[in-house]
């Protein structure tokens, strides 16, 4: 049978935040599979924020080309349909997507009829499954994050995750736990150690469902499950133990660490103080007071940082999930596994904190790890690859033909002289904030 395959993201996750990159984050799991795979370090995003790298993921097409070039902005569904999970289910396989999808917009004006729309969700009944996007099956975590001063979604609105949390479990109390701080905070900018018992935090949720997948599927046929956790994202608000696992007092600290716009190209600051460039009052109110923030004192940056290396603690404990239930299942061996994010976060490089349009480092390099039938164990790849390699390396793993209108070169390319030596990152605000 063809190998089946398991793609692991999540969501604004720093290249350098793994225990084998030397920084001191808590990831034994994907340390293990770093060791039993190929460790590209080079890894570009085609976006610097959430909605526009998932699309460009998905259809293997860079987001000015698939048309969904900045939050806000949906994905066309015939486009998504002709990516990797439309062609690999035409090809035979099972394809499922758990956790957070972000190809639609959650907050709009008027119902979109949108599986992932807000004022839309309520239109799809609890039992509704799929087909989204491409994917035979999904299981929803609307954005996968609650944030501070924002209402949740309730049933009957929202999707898988939202109606599991409210109907089944948490409730009323579990919002309100949290919220809940465990300990006193230093301030810094929407972080604290939650009180929400991580049974029902979403990273669990997606890591039980993404196992009962696994479990579950047709053992006849080969498989596609993208796995995509919410965390790292902000807010940064880890529940215990992972909160506690990480002294804040002993992080890595940036060097350069001081907002300097006076040295920095004159648009730097339009984005970082200008009126955003938006026609949607709801995106342009988030953008302009949710998304900028203000200077972080080092023991804010150090309680932000410890929060941000926790929540990515527990993503990877429920990678080792995942993991147990392929060796379990007799299938890890004949799985291919990739673990990679969808951007960075600044966390304080140059004085700048979660994402902006200034493509650093942090924000762009992604890094990826790949494992499987093959892959060169305990290798590391510094040559530059780009999140639009996934999708052709999805295809020839499944023994079919990549569209050739897709951007990406397979990863599994033994030949890599005929790879391109650049990847693209583009970034796009409005009409007039364009950049490559």
């Amino acid at each position: 049978m063809r190998p089946n395959i398991l793609l692991i993201t999540t969501d604004q996750q720093r290249r350098d935040c793994y225990g084998f990159r030397g920084r001191g984050v808590h990831t034994p799991h994907l340390d293990g599979l770093a060791r039993c795979g190929t460790d590209f370090r080079n890894c570009i995003t085609p976006s610097p924020v959430c909605q526009p790298a998932r699309g460009a993921i998905l259809t293997g097409l860079l987001p000015f080309t698939n048309g969904a070039a900045d939050n806000g902005i949906d994905l066309d569904p015939e486009i998504a349909e002709a990516g990797f999970a439309g062609h690999l289910s035409r090809a035979g396989y099972q394809t499922a997507l758990v956790g957070k999808a972000h190809f639609s917009t959650k907050a709009t004006f008027a119902p979109t009829g949108r599986a992932e729309c807000a004022a839309s969700s309520a239109d799809f009944p609890p039992d509704w499954n799929g087909p989204y996007m491409g994917f035979d099956h999904v299981e929803l975590a609307l954005f996968g994050k609650w944030f501070p001063g924002r209402p949740p979604l309730r049933p009957p609105q929202g999707q898988h995750f939202e109606r599991w949390f409210f109907d089944a479990v948490g409730g009323d109390e579990g919002y309100r736990l949290w919220a809940e701080k465990t300990r006193p905070a230093t301030g810094a900018h929407q972080t604290w150690s939650s009180a929400l018992p991580v049974a029902w935090h979403p990273t669990t949720w997606i890591g039980d469902r993404s196992v009962e997948f696994i479990r579950s599927r047709n053992p006849n046929r080969p498989f596609l499950l993208w796995a995509s956790f919410g965390d790292p994202h902000h807010p940064f608000d880890c529940p215990e133990p992972w909160a506690s696992l990480h002294d804040a007092a002993e992080v890595e600290l940036p060097l350069h660490r001081q907002l300097d716009l006076e040295r920095r190209p004159w648009w730097h600051r339009a984005a970082l103080e200008g009126d955003p460039k938006l026609d949607d009052p709801v995106l342009k109110r988030f953008r302009k007071s949710g998304t900028r923030v203000l200077s972080q004192t080092d023991a804010q940056l150090r309680e932000m940082t410890a929060n941000y290396y926790g929540m990515i603690s527990l993503v990877d404990h429920n990678v080792g999930r995942l993991l147990a239930a392929l060796a379990d299942s007799g299938d890890l061996e004949n799985t291919f596994v990739f673990f990679t994010s969808d951007h960075g976060d600044f966390l304080g490089d140059h004085g700048l904190y979660l994402k902006a349009p200034m493509l650093y480092e942090s924000l762009i390099n992604v890094g990826l790890i790949a494992a499987g039938p093959g892959v060169p164990k305990g290798h590391q790849v510094r040559n530059v690859v780009s999140s639009l390699d996934l999708a052709p390396t999805f295809a020839e793993i499944s023994c079919s033909s990549p569209p050739s209108a897709w951007h990406g070169h397979s990863l599994l390319d033994r030949h890599p002289s005929g790879r391109p030596a650049q990847a693209y990152c583009e970034w796009r605000v409005g009409e007039s904030r364009c950049g490559v």
